[in-house]
């Protein structure tokens, strides 16, 4: 482990470099990578300098302990007892630390929030959602941007698409993809029953053109008339994008955007996540089998929440025991991050059984 740490250090010590270089900081975009790099490196380097401060506190206790004096003796036997346990906790932390990461978790990501079965309900659930995420995002200090809009009859939102940029933002929100379900009275309910209604969330890593392996040659750009609702723009501008990756035949397209500008990034992004995902098969079958079903695979037909109004209760089918119920009051609210530190244990623990089977 110290020489995994020694490598670290040194890297870390390079971006430190490279992050006063007014070449990268004329380049924002590489600024921005060596940045993010550095600040998920910064927390190991400080935990690994406590680490070794502990190590070197032992070995002088360790001298003490031959003295001829018996007060130093038992001064250093004190201290000892009190390092041990530090020294444990630190070790285990660095484990931690020190895991293969999900290499998406430092993207921006695209969400997509949809009505799931619950009819007008459903919708207005889809837009209670998206005002949680909202304070969340709020709360994170994170950019969020509208990009596709279809607003329910009575409320809420058929489907709502956003782009969220910010510090660690896939990491934070990739355990959100699934079925989300409220159990409460609607405002339609004359009789005061409980409806079942539900919603569904997608959580994407934004990705570029050089994350899916494909060239921009490849790359085939239409545009046609929008149709349907949409807006006063719809049918009177060739707005609508479609894009067709020449190679697989692959097609996206997207016409509900505000401008062909917008149309062609949200049929960009579908397009890179499906020739992403066929690229990665192999790869996203690996950690499904390690995560099993403890944080679920992500699949927009799986239930893995429920909001429960009558009982002020929210529970998280993922999670076991005491951590999977939570205050709904206080979720609904935004406050996400018990829930999102529960979920990343959960895998992490997951993790770190699969690599004790991997060397017994």
């Amino acid at each position: 482990m110290l020489d995994k740490l020694i490598a670290i250090e040194d890297r870390y010590r390079h971006l430190e470099e490279q992050m006063a270089d007014p070449a990268v900081i004329a380049d924002m975009d590489r600024y921005r990578k060596v940045s993010r790099e550095y600040k998920e490196l910064k927390e190991i380097v400080t935990v690994a300098a406590e680490y070794r401060l502990v190590l070197a506190n032992m070995d002088n206790s360790r001298q003490l302990l031959k003295d001829s004096d018996p007060e130093m003796r038992e001064m250093a036997h004190l201290e000892l007892e009190e390092l041990e346990p530090r020294k444990a906790a630190l070790e285990e932390q660095l484990k931690t630390l020190l895991m293969p990461k999900d290499p998406d978790d430092a993207k921006d990501v695209i969400v997509e929030i949809r009505s799931g079965t619950g009819g007008d309900e459903a919708s207005l659930f889809a837009g209670d959602l998206y005002r949680m995420y909202s304070r969340y995002f709020d709360e994170q200090g994170w950019q969020v941007d509208i990009l596709e809009v279809n607003e329910g009859t009575v409320g809420g939102y058929n489907k709502l698409v956003l782009e969220i940029r910010g510090e660690n933002v896939y990491g934070k929100l990739k355990f959100e993809s699934g079925a989300h379900r409220v159990q409460r009275v609607p405002k339609t309910e004359s009789q005061g029953r409980v409806h079942t209604s539900a919603a569904t969330v997608v959580v994407m890593p934004k990705l570029e053109m050089e994350d899916v392996n494909i060239n921009k040659s490849d790359l085939k750009i239409d545009t046609f008339r929008a149709s349907g609702a949409g807006g006063q723009h719809v049918n009177k501008t060739e707005s609508a994008i479609r894009i067709t990756h020449l190679p697989t035949g692959v097609v996206s397209e997207s016409q509900d955007g505000r401008s062909q500008h917008q149309n062609k990034e949200i049929a960009l992004q579908k397009l890179y996540q499906r020739i992403y995902e066929a690229q990665q098969q192999q790869h996203f079958s690996e950690i499904a089998a390690k995560r099993k079903s403890l944080v679920g695979s992500g699949d927009r037909s799986e239930k893995i929440r429920t909001y429960n109004y009558p009982q002020n209760r929210v529970t998280d089918h993922r999670l076991e025991g005491d951590a999977k119920n939570y205050n709904l009051d206080t979720v609904v609210a935004g406050n996400l991050e018990s829930i999102f530190e529960a979920l990343q244990m959960a895998e992490n623990a997951e993790k770190l059984k699969a690599r004790e089977a991997e060397m017994a």
